[in-house]
C-alpha cells in the first residue's frame, strides 16, 4: 500500500532501535536505515514536546546537504515527561532503578516526536500518550533490569515487556506511541505525502 504511494521516493529510516525498524517492515515500508551519531542536548527551557520536536530535528539537520532529491528522511525522538520532567535513557543500572522507583504508582507522558525531511521541507508530528502504573515493588523492579536490561529506553522501561504486562493499569492514547512510534500518525501522514507535496 504505502509502497506504492511512495514509489518515487527512498525513505531513509535514521533510527537505531530495533522497535522503530520493525514497524516500519510493519507498516511494508521500504526503507534503509542510515545512523549518524548525534548528542541528544536540548536548551533547558523547553518542555514537553518541545524537546522531542527539537531532537527529532536536530537529529534530522545532521543530513542537511547529505539528501538526494529523491529522498525522504524519518527521524524521531521520544521521551517520559513525569511532573514536568523529562526522562530519557538511564545512564545504568542504578538509574533505571531510580527512574522505575519514580513511575511507581502514577501517570506520565509518552512523547514521541517523527520528523519527515526532503530537500525541499521539513515537518514534524508528535503524539502524546498517557500511561499509569501499578505500585512496583523493588524486587519487580530488579528482576525486570536483571531479565530484560531495558537500559536503551527512555523512561527505562518497554510497554511491551514484563513490566508492562503486570505493572501497567491504564494507558490512554497510542500504544504504538510508547513502544516508540506512532504508527497510525507515521501511517497517515506517508499515505498524504506525495498529495502535500
Amino acid at each position: 500500500m504505502l509502497s506504492t504511494k511512495l514509489k518515487n521516493y527512498k525513505i531513509i529510516l535514521a533510527s537505531g532501535s530495533p522497535r522503530r525498524q520493525q514497524f516500519f517492515k510493519d507498516l511494508a515500508i521500504d526503507f534503509e536505515i542510515r545512523l549518524k551519531d548525534i548528542a541528544e542536548v536540548y536548551p533547558d527551557a523547553l518542555q514537553g514536546v518541545e524537546i522531542t520536536n527539537y531532537l527529532a530535528e536536530l537529529k534530522a539537520a545532521a543530513f542537511v546537504g547529505k539528501l538526494k532529491e529523491d529522498e525522504l528522511l524519518v527521524t524521531s525522538d521520544t521521551i517520559v515527561w513525569l511532573n514536568n520532567s523529562a526522562l530519557g535513557k538511564p545512564k545504568d543500572y542504578e538509574d533505571a532503578f531510580q527512574i522505575l522507583r519514580s513511575l511507581s504508582n502514577q501517570t506520565h507522558e509518552v512523547i514521541t516526536s517523527v520528523c519527515f525531511k526532503t530537500t525541499l521541507k521539513t515537518d514534524t508530528i508528535y503524539d502524546v500518550t498517557k500511561v499509569t502504573f501499578n505500585p512496583l515493588s523493588n524486587e519487580d523492579i530488579r528482576y525486570y533490569l536483571d531479565h530484560y536490561k531495558p537500559f536503551d529506553k527512555a523512561g527505562a522501561y518497554g510497554i511491551q515487556e514484563w513490566i508492562g504486562l503486570v505493572g501497567i493499569s491504564k494507558i490512554e492514547g497510542s500504544y504504538t506511541n510508547v513502544v516508540g512510534l506512532p504508527t497510525e500518525k507515521v501511517y497517515q501522514y506517508l499515505s498524504n505525502f506525495e498529495v502535500s507535496s
